[in-house]
């Protein structure tokens, strides 16, 4: 199949759900029945590899070693296929045999679906999906690695398509993972994290991006916490399906139990990246503010805006030598009077390396703009004492309901943050004493003219003034006239 044939067949599964489902519940399903298929498909394929190796030895072509997962004897794909009443069941008790079979990688990955449930999925609709995935071999040799996963994220993305209202739980906008990826640079042998790491996206492309290079990517150790559970699943089976197999995914609250401690203290990571759920009102302010692990450094955040808390935690996961990170948010992290405190201990931490402002669109099922705040714990020599604001709100594709950006906007950003160096109306180094003296705002069309403001806006804007300024005067005349000739 070419790559288009293999999207438009997996993708097929998901329209059969269509009326039976709501479309945010397609992922828990289509997911893991897609993995699940794959896993059984690269079993077959291994154990007759193994068999031609061996001359027919059965026994041999069964051991463990020979396999990437086992597939417990009765809980096969095929098994499943043969069976035409309770199909809900014998999914529900393939997947859990397999997942008991391999305990140390695939503990929990199918997630928890209501398979059983008739009233959702009949043994119909389950045989269809089933006979659907069928059609074809998902082995390594019929669709290797790269094509099967690249079609895995073509399936989060439409996913995220037909049910935005869910979206932002598991998907950030690509073309910015590829611009947060490509200004944090992972290098072979480094850590990575991601906090709220939703359905790996963040993660998995600092890898291929490693691959993309040339350069040895297997060697990078990932590492993600979600606290939803079937997203969390869905990282996972993320990674396995691009062939990665060193990370640790752990589904869990970052703010109220960190997942990756070291000697009773936060793990540090040589890279962060993150789109954290912004503004969140239901977390443990009571608990941040006795904080085991010292994330309180700047302050306490308010109830109904966890911003900061997640910022804190990300400073203390920083490795002290080369820690860098990477964040996606919307605008107001960057102004709020009620984080200014905060805000301000950040900036003369001198951490702070650049803001950049990106436009509309980019966030699903929201026309609010964003901005990535890039921060180092050890900045060079020349980046010292400064902050680059780079204004790119027109660097953006703008489609109807999700904005892209271009190649040559992600060029023409990244070279910017490289170059660190004023661009008339487009990028300016500041001092942190100038920022500080401005409230310790982060805004960037304070120090960067937005290109949405005009000479020619200001001017029409002053003819709107005087127009409205001449007509409340003729109104005030108008109505005292009216008073005299009533009196």
């Amino acid at each position: 199949m070419t790559q288009k044939e293999l999207e438009k067949y997996l993708w097929g599964a998901a329209t059969q759900l269509r009326g039976t489902i709501d479309a945010g519940d397609y992922k828990q399903y289509i997911f893991p029945l897609l993995f699940f298929k794959r896993i059984c498909d690269v079993y077959d394929e291994e154990f007759e590899n193994a068999l031609t190796e061996s001359d027919d030895d059965i026994e041999y072509a069964a051991f463990a070693e020979h396999h990437h997962f086992v597939v417990p004897k009765g809980s096969h794909w095929n098994d499943v296929r043969e069976t035409t009443v309770n199909v809900g069941v014998a999914l529900q008790d393939a997947m859990r045999n397999i997942e008991k079979a391999n305990p140390d990688t695939l503990y929990g990955i199918f997630g928890d679906a209501s398979w059983t449930n008739k009233n959702r999925l009949s043994d119909e609709t389950l045989i269809n999906l089933v006979e659907h995935y069928s059609q074809h071999k998902l082995s390594l040799g019929n669709i290797p690695d790269d094509k099967l996963g690249n079609a895995y994220e073509y399936l989060i993305k439409e996913f995220a398509d037909d049910s935005g209202h869910t979206a932002a739980e598991f998907y950030t906008n690509r073309t910015v993972v590829t611009l947060m990826t490509k200004i944090m640079d992972p290098q072979p042998g480094e850590s990575v994290y991601d906090p709220t790491c939703g359905s790996g996206g963040l993660l998995l492309n600092c890898a291929l991006h490693l691959k993309s290079e040339g350069k040895e990517y297997r060697t990078l150790k990932l590492y993600g916490q979600e606290i939803n559970l079937i997203t969390s699943a869905i990282a996972r089976m993320n990674m396995f399906m691009h062939g990665i197999e060193e990370f640790s995914i752990i589904r869990g609250d970052t703010l109220a139990n960190p997942a990756f401690l070291h000697n009773d203290e936060l793990k540090k990571f040589n890279v962060i990246l993150a789109n954290p759920p912004y503004s969140i009102k239901a977390w443990d302010q009571k608990g941040f503010t006795n904080d085991p692990y010292g994330r309180n450094l700047w302050g306490v955040p308010p109830q109904g805006c966890a911003d900061y808390a997640f910022e804190q935690h990300i400073h203390k996961s920083m490795n002290e030598l080369n820690g860098r990170c990477v964040q996606l948010w919307p605008h107001g992290i960057l102004f709020r009077d009620s984080e200014k405190k905060m805000r301000k201990k950040m900036i003369q931490e001198d951490t702070v390396d650049c803001i950049i402002a990106l436009g509309k669109n980019l966030f699903y099922n929201s026309s609010m703009e964003s901005a990535l705040l890039i921060r180092r714990t050890n900045k060079e020599e020349k980046r010292k004492g400064k902050i680059l604001f780079i204004n790119a709100f027109e660097e953006v594709k703008d489609e109807k309901t999700i904005s892209y950006l271009l190649d040559h906007h992600i060029e023409k950003i990244f070279q910017a943050y490289k170059n660190y160096k004023d661009v008339e109306g487009f990028a300016r180094v500041i001092d942190v004493d100038d920022v500080m003296k401005n409230n310790g705002s982060l805004l960037v069309t304070n120090y960067v003219k937005s290109s949405r403001i005009t000479d020619n806006d200001i001017l029409a804007f002053d003819e709107v003034y005087s127009d409205w300024s001449d007509c409340s005067s003729n109104l005030k005349s108008s109505m005292n006239e009216l008073f005299k000739s009533l009196d």
